[in-house]
């Protein structure tokens, strides 16, 4: 029997994990069609990347099996079976559960056009002539054509025509991503009436197609292959040569067609046919396409008594606004934890610095940014105001890097010193060095991170941020710019652990500690919360600690390829998985080290890619009140019995159940949510040193001459 779980499958067990919560009849209602949303999103970029490389991987004739043994037609095999039954879940779920409880609660979608009145019938035929019409570019189709430039996850209606001379042809028409995929229909009542584009669309064909009859239509979408690499080698113009690639996205091989299950089968042959899709590729599914646009129902105004109260971000306790973020760094570390701890202090690090007279120099990576975002804004400005701006953005982000082109083009016309990532390898390290001029001696300032720079994420994400001023980090950090955009080796530091160079054997050499502390009889002991979990030395050197009898906790939000189970080199290990409102995003690492444990947070999940294939960054925590604070997530995300899932040996997962507490005459433990109890405490924080700070009087000293 294999010791490791395949990791498509594990991801997909991650995504039925997201689903789960969709189906939870206890959640409120957009709650659940939001997770519906999610579980689709999440889907598409799987086919595109995942499926999309194997598919590359099996035309290509390899037979390279990966940790599980499994070749690449094995893996698709698998993966095509356990994706039809998922879809299957969705739109079970969608049309049998969610429409229906919308419909209860007065949100209601069209089924059909002709049950429309006339005055509906006639404003949205205006709506249609006035906004979507001159939008529309239809594709005349000849016979045996490849359509290679149909795009990659647009909704595309194929329609058979007939003019008056007994003609037949074939059209394709793609809907524009521009236009609203839901439109608003008016009504009598306080019914929220929704109307799907293709269907608006579809009623509308005979203005498309003036004097031709339509003899069939259906809508169907198409995923692409966006697994793409650049060849950066022999790149001289990297941005021009990931321009070339986001341009050959567009024309990908199909790797997923989705069609309606009462489409024509004339239809259904021809789209096969123009796509070139085989028919292991087609799912047919019974209902609407493209469910991650449900988000815009989720998240639309009004409805709020079906929506979770909503949570604030709240004001960290350690940060004193009547001070400056770098008067607050100076007197002592201060660790963040969003989105309960507000973003604000990292976005005001960049924007303080941007105007203050002291900095003297800006340094930042940014892997993904927020499309309107006052971090880029205040590095312009900074630019502009003189100081010294280098900024390295990674080029090679997933599915960000037209948008990382378009930033990195407004950061260089500001004066900005752009690079672009490190030649092999991607930049994920979330790091910004501030440097000052204070009284004639330079004082570094940091910040060190989990999660991106990106004050929209920031308020969905949980993740881990740190600032200092302690010299030995200042001193790592510019060492590592310097490493990164002057080309040269990055030597060992004082304190930030870099991956590719020695990130996986600090990690592997810890593990081995406390292996050895428990062959001594000493208590040993590991926390780690990742997102991913697939290295296999990682893995081997955690099964040989388990062996050896070290207690090992994993809070694994997704990919798992660790088997557990009662086999001696895994029966010490447990893995949990939770899901919830906010995406788990922090990493954090907790090793017992007899006693005086060490603590990190860092930018890396336990992945091959992460630890050998990019440039990332393990950074120990020593401030006792920061530790405590890790600590204290890191042990309460083990304690969770409401959002939690524990994962099985078989590499599926099920919902941690609440224990019965015997010293409670057997009664079922209370709840314990994490995401609820990290909310309460930092409301708690925020609520007492607000108190604290409104009774302390603090006087008005004069200035010194």
């Amino acid at each position: 029997m294999a010791n490791y779980m395949n990791r498509e499958l594990s991801w997909l067990e991650f995504n039925q994990r997201v689903l789960s919560e969709a189906q939870r009849s206890d959640l409120a209602l957009l709650e659940r069609v939001k997770f519906l949303a999610i579980s689709a999103s999440n889907l598409d970029e799987f086919f595109q990347v995942r499926v999309g490389g194997l598919t590359m991987m099996h035309h290509s004739g390899s037979r390279k099996r990966g940790i599980a043994e499994l070749t690449p037609y094995q893996q698709l095999t698998l993966i095509r079976k356990r994706a039809a039954t998922m879809m299957q879940d969705q739109y079970t779920l969608l049309t049998e559960e969610l429409m229906p409880s919308l419909a209860a609660n007065d949100i209601r979608f069209v089924s059909e056009f002709q049950t429309l009145n006339t005055e509906q019938t006639l404003h949205l035929a205006k709506r249609f002539h006035d906004s979507i019409f001159p939008l529309l570019t239809p594709l005349s189709y000849e016979e045996g054509e490849l359509l290679y430039h149909l795009p990659s996850l647009a909704i595309i209606l194929a329609c058979q025509l007939k003019d008056s001379s007994g003609e037949k042809r074939s059209v394709f028409l793609a809907l524009p991503d521009s236009l609203p995929r839901f439109h608003h229909v008016p009504t009598d009542s306080d019914e929220t009436l929704f109307i799907h584009l293709e269907t608006l669309v579809a009623s509308q064909l005979e203005t498309v197609f003036p004097d031709e009859e339509v003899l069939a239509h259906t809508c169907f979408r198409l995923t692409r292959n966006n697994d793409i690499v650049l060849q950066e080698e022999d790149a001289i113009d990297l941005a021009g040569e990931m321009e070339e690639v986001l341009e050959a996205r567009h024309h990908g091989v199909s790797v997923r067609l989705e069609i309606p299950q009462d489409c024509p089968n004339s239809l259904k042959d021809l789209i096969r046919h123009c796509t070139k899709s085989s028919n292991k590729d087609i799912y047919s599914v019974k209902g609407p396409l493209r469910l991650n646009d449900y988000f815009s129902i989720a998240f639309a105004p009004g409805h709020d008594d079906l929506r979770e109260e909503s949570w604030e971000p709240q004001r960290s306790a350690r940060i004193d606004p009547h001070l400056s973020i770098f008067e607050n760094i100076a007197e002592g570390d201060i660790l963040l934890y969003h989105p309960y701890d507000s973003f604000e202090p990292v976005v005001r690090l960049v924007e303080e610095a941007a105007e203050d007279p002291a900095t003297l120099a800006i340094k930042q990576v940014l892997y993904r940014t927020a499309k309107r975002s006052r971090i880029i804004d205040a590095l312009i400005k900074a630019a502009h105001n003189g100081k010294q701006v280098t900024v390295l953005v990674e080029l090679k982000a997933r599915f960000d890097e037209a948008h990382n082109l378009q930033r990195a083009d407004e950061l260089q016309r500001a004066g900005v010193q752009i690079v672009y990532g490190v030649k092999g390898l991607k930049t994920h390290s979330k790091i910004t060095l501030v440097i000052r001029n204070e009284n004639g001696v330079l004082k570094r300032y940091c910040h060190l991170g989990t999660g991106n720079y990106n004050e929209s994420t920031a308020k969905l994400y949980t993740d881990a941020s740190y600032l200092t001023c302690k010299a030995s980090y200042g001193e790592d950090a510019s060492l590592f710019f310097n490493a990164i955009t002057g080309r040269s080796k990055l030597t060992k530091l004082n304190k930030l652990i870099p991956a590719p160079t020695q990130m996986k054997q600090a990690l592997i050499e810890r593990i081995h500690s406390e292996a050895e502390r428990a062959k001594q009889g000493e208590e040993a002991k590991i926390l780690a919360k990742v997102n991913a979990l697939q290295d296999k030395d990682i893995i081997d050197a955690l099964y040989r600690a388990s062996k050896a009898g070290v207690n090992i906790d994993l809070n694994v939000r997704g990919i798992c390829c660790l088997k557990v189970g009662n086999r001696k080199e895994a029966k010490h290990i447990r893995v949990v998985s939770i899901i919830d409102r906010y995406l788990e995003h922090a990493r954090i690492f907790y090793f017992h080290q007899g006693g005086s444990p060490e603590v990190f947070i860092g930018s890396a999940d336990w992945m091959t890619r992460n630890l050998e294939k990019r440039v990332e960054l393990l950074i120990p925590i020593e401030d006792s009140a920061c530790q405590k604070k890790l600590i204290q997530i890191l042990e309460a995300g083990f304690k969770d019995n409401a959002q939690a899932h524990e994962i099985l040996p078989d590499g599926s997962s099920q919902r941690v159940s609440k224990s019965i507490d015997k010293d409670k005459g057997n009664k079922t433990a209370k709840p314990f949510r994490l995401q609820s109890y990290l909310q309460k405490q930092a409301i708690k924080q925020a609520q007492a040193q607000a108190y604290q700070r409104s009774t302390t009087f603090e006087p008005h000293l004069p200035a010194n001459d």
